[in-house]
């Protein structure tokens, strides 16, 4: 590939509308164009980098023995009303009508595509284990794309499904989905990434987890315990709370004039806010509203409360002079229309202060076993720095932000068995067989390199997925000398089997160097007329990790050994 011929604009300036380098880099390294917020176009520079990924990928999952299938973008709404995901879905699903008016989806995975395509071919017990895989266009509606390719509402993913006559065979395919995913990080040049306990969401399933890149731009919340291998998603994320022993007092109600706060309790009772209960209440479809109780210097991990409710909530509205008193809830004398959770940082804690169920008054002295009766605790707090890990039982949480760049699930029968998908036994029953699910985002894998791997002037690709393995800088095009050489060791590096970009324009030394350093290519080979008076071409690679000066006539085996070493 010649840069004369390079569909796609580079441009000097920061983009108005780009923050994270990633994105800054790829809009002004011609590698993506936006189309429509969250969807863009993709060049050949970045189509090279995908397919290498795609390659990757493909290797990886064939050597699990999973089969490539193409499941359609466009699918029946029919299908996801067999699982129940047709409604329970909200509006990131994009749902439309063809022609006919029958009910359609823009695919955004493809559980019902993948028990679609086996629920007759998996009849007998003897057909498993068997897994496919697809790399395909998907649409997801995203409220907030950001980030350029990492937060996007059309995008690639791989994304695989394995059946299993049971559990125990599912636990181990997918442990190797699992070892399988931390190699393609590795030979994609992503190593950074670590694997965290997740919630399931909308795929539903027993056990979940997502592969994370640790960075500040990151749009998810990862907890690390230092002391040791804990690691959750916020959203599943556990922590100990260690109240100390106190000696009871009394439940005593108090005035408490215009202090419907935890701040403003603290302040007209003199207490911190560990000495305080707080009542956060939400509402379900129905109406009926759910109180999460937890220690007043505690945030509601939402997530977790609507995976124990099994519904979605909203924030409660609470209408004055009814029987829920906005700021003023507690357990003691709560109505009992309202449903009451407890969470696991009150379990021990005792003296609390709380609403009193009227506007104006709380109580103090508040025992939960004596002034409550028996109650089940429950995880329905967010995980803060410092917290105490459930696991070591240390005090050595911590919180980060990180870029999600792969999924695996263990569905369990959730598809199957809603969709009808039954095999018989050795016995000859019919059972359900189960499922694991395992996505990769091609696009954000690719973002999340560019962002772990660049420096103030552009990416730099590690060989295995860059763009080119070799970029040629004819510095002095216009020379005849210097075009000559260049099209030469272009000529002879492609025969031996090198990608290579050419870079045969005649523009400034300046336009020259930052086209290639937004290129990311990870060896440069400069040719000059000085260079050339010399019998000599220089080499250097992107990440500034070597440079060396080498005879003309041996530049071709001088870079082959270079791209060889750097594979």
């Amino acid at each position: 590939m010649k840069v004369s011929a390079l569909v796609g604009e580079r441009f000097k300036e920061t983009p108005a509308d780009c923050v994270i380098p990633s994105h800054i880099l790829m809009v002004r390294g011609g590698y993506i164009k936006q189309v429509a917020n969250g969807i863009y176009t993709q060049t050949n520079l970045l189509r090279r980098i995908c397919r290498s990924i795609e390659e990757i990928i493909r290797e990886e999952m064939d050597a699990l023995g999973a089969q490539e299938v193409l499941f359609p973008v466009a699918l029946p709404g029919s299908l996801w009303e067999e699982s129940g995901r047709y409604q329970s879905v909200g509006s990131e699903l994009l749902r439309f009508a063809d022609r006919n008016g029958s009910p359609m989806v823009l695919g955004m995975t493809h559980e019902e595509a993948a028990v679609h395509l086996v629920r007759e071919y998996g009849q007998s017990y003897q057909r498993y284990p068997f897994a496919v895989y697809q790399i395909q266009t998907k649409f997801r509606d995203e409220a907030r794309p950001r980030g350029g390719l990492i937060r996007v509402r059309e995008f690639t993913m791989k994304d695989a499904y394995s059946f299993h006559t049971g559990r125990e065979d599912l636990e181990d395919c997918y442990r190797r989905f699992h070892e399988a995913y931390e190699r393609i990080y590795r030979r994609v040049g992503l190593p950074e990434v670590v694997s965290v306990a997740s919630d399931s969401g909308m795929m539903g399933g027993s056990l979940s987890h997502e592969f994370m890149y640790l960075t500040p731009v990151g749009e998810d919340t990862v907890v690390l315990c230092t002391a040791c291998d804990y690691r959750a998603n916020m959203e599943a994320a556990r922590h100990l709370t260690r109240n100390p022993p106190v000696e009871e007092e009394p439940l005593t109600l108090v005035e408490t004039p215009g202090a419907s706060t935890i701040e403003a309790l603290c302040g007209c009772l003199g207490l911190p806010p560990e000495r305080t209960l707080k009542a956060v209440a939400y509402q379900k479809a129905s109406g009926e509203v759910v109180a999460a109780f937890m220690r007043g210097d505690m945030e509601v991990n939402e997530t977790a409360l609507q995976n124990l409710v099994g519904e979605e909530l909203h924030p409660a509205v609470l209408e004055e002079g009814g029987p829920l008193a906005a700021g003023y809830m507690g357990p003691h004398g709560l109505w009992q229309g309202c449903i009451a959770l407890f969470d696991r940082s009150l379990e021990g804690a005792h003296n609390l202060a709380c609403g009193a169920n009227r506007p104006g008054y709380h109580y103090t002295g508040l025992c939960i076993p004596r002034d409550c009766g028996e109650v089940t605790y429950h995880d329905l707090s967010r995980v803060r720095p410092g917290d105490i890990c459930p696991c070591c039982g240390k005090a050595a949480l911590t919180v980060s932000r990180g870029v999600e760049v792969g999924n695996i699930f263990q569905l369990g029968d959730k598809y199957t068995k809603a969709m009808g998908m039954t095999y018989l036994d050795a016995e000859g029953v019919a059972r359900h067989p189960v499922m694991g699910c395992y996505g990769i985002g091609v696009g954000r894998l690719a973002a999340s390199v560019c962002e772990a791997r660049h420096d103030e002037n552009g990416p730099i690709w590690p060989m295995a997925i860059a763009p080119w393995q070799v970029e040629i800088c004819c510095l002095r095009a216009d020379q005849p000398a210097v075009k000559e050489a260049g099209e030469r060791l272009y000529r002879e590096l492609e025969e031996a089997g090198i990608q290579v970009l050419l870079d045969d324009r005649a523009v400034s030394a300046g336009v020259l160097f930052s086209d290639a350093d937004l290129f990311g290519v990870p060896v440069r080979v400069v040719l000059s007329p000085r260079n050339l008076e010399r019998g000599q071409a220089e080499l250097a690679a992107r990440d500034k990790s070597w440079q060396e000066a080498v005879p003309l006539d041996e530049a071709a085996a001088h870079i082959l050994a270079r791209v060889r070493e750097m594979r």
